[in-house]
């Protein structure tokens, strides 16, 4: 049954997309055209493996030499591959292996904050020198902002839109709020710093930065140590703050609560937020219904990481007392963004390399080809949410964004 069902799949992709496929025996399941992109597996271990969990199978077999790529390159090979998967949603035995593997991937969410800890230091703190490899100067870590057509390559101009895009969002009125104080921002997962560097340098905000990182915290203190800015970075979980602040941004970070303390994530941002307070959440999100959770992606690069939809952080929301004030969607922002990102890394590999090791770097090569893929033709996008808990605190129209 799971014979006939892989070469079934395997076999309507590849006369659908034009894709060869070459099995262990050296037989093809569809002979490629002359320079057509033909995957070949050496080994039937990945191929039984992908009628269970896809993702999975195809990032192990490719990391550990078992899938070798012909007349292309990875991108080249798993781009129709997610265009059939996106066409044909699997109704297949994945879907059983999905339920399986559920009480596992609810152990590695973060309600336990010892868990949460252990999920953030096995990605973040691969070391700040990896990271340096690929992402602008700034070390921003989310998605981009390609704000006009002449950013296309312009990874550091997209990265500093997005920041000022959430800033004019935020409302900041420096030095001229109701009591003619600073206002004060918490960062929920504040990465390097960046984010909190500008709000305190250009915004005049007075800024709590937090990560469970303590690579990103080494950092982020060392880029402020000399700058006099009214900053403060901690490694601490955003459940354990206990201060009110004027102004909490959040980038990248919701990914990693997990779908079971979104309740407790938005209650926290309810707690922490003034009456005249301003929110600006920035996620990952899935257009459609989704599992929240890719297999590949938990095991190898972001542990107890949950993608919700719109509809599980409204419903967390409605339990509180903010108000959703807007509601962004970016769609193809973050494609263009980890383009960049494996563009980067691909031309810096072989450092990578002398860091880790050939398996590390083809993981991380599937992992940015594949997020790649999955927001330019499949349903990730980005959220972006406002959020107050009294009316008249942001303005009733968009235009403040652009002027």
């Amino acid at each position: 049954m799971i014979a006939y069902w892989i070469k079934k799949r395997l076999r309507d992709t590849a006369e659908t997309l034009g894709l060869g496929v070459l099995l262990p025996n050296k037989q093809p399941l569809i002979a490629p055209a002359k320079g057509q992109v033909t995957i070949e597996f050496t080994s039937w271990k990945p191929l039984r493996a992908m009628a269970f969990k896809p993702s999975l199978a195809l990032g192990e077999a490719y990391a550990n030499g078992q899938m070798i790529i012909h007349d292309g390159d990875l991108y080249d090979a798993l781009k129709p591959l997610m265009l059939y998967a996106t066409a044909k949603p699997d109704i297949g035995l994945s879907q059983w292996a999905a339920l399986l593997s559920k009480p596992i991937l609810l152990m590695k969410d973060g309600r336990r904050k010892t868990q949460s800890a252990h999920n953030i230091h096995v990605h973040y703190d691969l070391g700040n020198a990896f990271y340096r490899l690929f992402l602008d100067q700034d070390m921003q870590y989310s998605c981009a902002y390609f704000s006009n057509p002449n950013m296309a390559s312009d990874l550091a101009a997209a990265q500093q839109a997005k920041k000022a895009h959430i800033i004019k969002k935020l409302c900041l009125n420096p030095n001229n709020n109701a009591t003619g104080k600073t206002q004060s921002v918490l960062d929920i997962g504040c990465g390097w710093g960046g984010m909190a560097q500008t709000l305190a340098k250009d915004h005049g905000a007075k800024v709590t930065g937090i990560t469970l990182s303590r690579q990103q915290v080494e950092l982020a203190k060392q880029r402020l140590a000399d700058s006099h800015l009214p900053v403060e970075i901690a490694e601490r979980d955003y459940r354990d703050v206990t201060e009110t602040f004027d102004r909490i941004v959040s980038v990248g970070m919701f990914e990693h609560v997990g779908s079971r303390q979104f309740p407790t994530y938005f209650h926290t941002v309810d707690q922490l937020l003034k009456d005249d307070g301003v929110a600006l959440i920035h996620t990952i999100g899935s257009t459609k219904a989704s599992r929240g959770q890719d297999p590949f992606i938990s095991k190898y690069i972001f542990p107890g990481g949950y993608i919700p939809k719109l509809s599980e952080i409204m419903t967390a929301i409605e339990q509180t007392e903010l108000k959703v004030t807007d509601i962004e969607v970016w769609h193809d922002h973050y494609a263009k963004t980890l383009r960049q990102w494996r563009l980067a890394f691909m031309a810096r590999r072989d450092e990578a390399l002398a860091m880790f090791d050939k398996r590390f770097c083809r993981l991380w090569e599937f992992y940015l080809v594949g997020c790649e893929l999955a927001f330019s033709h499949s349903n990730l996008v980005v959220y972006q949410l406002q959020l107050t808990k009294s009316k008249g605190i942001v303005p009733i129209t968009r235009d403040y964004l652009y002027s």
